[in-house]
């Protein structure tokens, strides 16, 4: 049985050993690869061009769509080459620490625009005050250095073990549980304080966000007119949607009992929760934004907007 010191290469899980079936799974990550990339993009280029947009939402909107083109980055490119040739162990190493790192950014950062969205709300005569320009760059650089804690502790603790079971992983990328599968000791106490540290990370952001919103509606239930209220829900919707598909993917990763695992629901859940949410997001976000829609239009169609000024 090798061990750690002899262990090179991780071995990631195959989808399918017929060629037919590897050829749909290429395919198949392959378009929301480049339809995360596309959408992703486009929101960057529109909102870095567009001087209107230059405000502290759409700023944050610009961080999530960089943290969602680099997850997708970190898992998808690899899984489609797997089938070529193994992971290094120090490249399966840094792809957790990234994916945690980017992850846990992400996190911090739709919290932090739940707050964005309450001031904006709640507190519209403060927002200029309490999220200004050097404000965002404060909160920013936060939600980058929990994500960066959140992945030093979860790397550092996976791969200080020794692996002596292998090196098949039964994932399509590394994931720190069926890492964890391939250790020589008992790794339950490691298992339990990773678990306890990420569902602290996500569950206090989960409750930030919910307590935020529980003031955002009683203000909302406030203003007179029908047409304001629903701007202020369309404002939020949005976000609504993101929060609720990485949170609950997330928490259901975590917490889904070991009786009903098996390898098709790990598989379904890791792509839940590391593929659909970037590919998706850009999306959610434009289709109701009028602004965004307005700025990618102007940026997509110069020759239109041209000859019609």
């Amino acid at each position: 049985m090798p061990n750690s010191s002899s262990i090179h290469e991780f071995l990631l899980l195959a989808f399918a050993d017929t060629w037919e079936l590897q050829l749909f799974h290429f395919g198949l990550f392959l378009g929301l690869y480049l339809a995360a990339l596309l959408g992703n993009g486009l929101i960057v280029a529109t909102i870095t061009c567009d001087h209107r947009l230059h405000t502290p939402l759409y700023f944050l909107l610009l961080k999530l769509s960089v943290l969602d083109l680099g997850s997708i980055s970190t898992t998808v490119p690899n899984s489609t080459a797997n089938s070529l040739w193994d992971t290094s162990y120090a490249g399966c190493s840094a792809q957790v620490f990234l994916l945690f790192f980017l992850l846990g950014t992400e996190c911090a950062l739709l919290t932090v625009m739940a707050y964005d969205r309450y001031v904006a709300i709640c507190k519209p005569l403060h927002y200029g005050t309490l999220l200004g320009s050097r404000a965002c760059v404060h909160i920013a650089a936060a939600a980058w250095g929990s994500g960066f804690l959140n992945a030093v502790l979860h790397t550092a603790n996976t791969f200080s073990l020794p692996l002596c079971q292998g090196n098949a992983v039964d994932q399509f990328f590394c994931e720190i549980p069926h890492i964890l599968k391939l250790t020589c000791s008992d790794a339950s106490l490691r298992k339990a304080g990773l678990l306890a540290v990420t569902v602290d990370l996500v569950f206090g952001c989960f409750v930030f966000i919910v307590l935020s919103y529980v003031q955002i509606f009683r203000a909302v239930l406030r203003i007179p007119s029908k047409q304001g209220q629903h701007k202020a829900f369309s404002m939020c919707l949005p976000h609504l949607v993101v929060v609720s598909l990485f949170i609950s993917t997330c928490i259901f990763a975590c917490l889904k009992p070991p009786s009903i695992s098996s390898p098709v629901l790990d598989l379904v859940v890791a792509v839940l929760y590391s593929v659909v949410p970037p590919a998706v997001n850009p999306l959610i976000y434009s289709m109701r934004n009028k602004e965004i829609k307005d700025a990618l239009k102007k940026l997509v169609l110069p020759v239109y907007y041209s000859s019609n000024e």
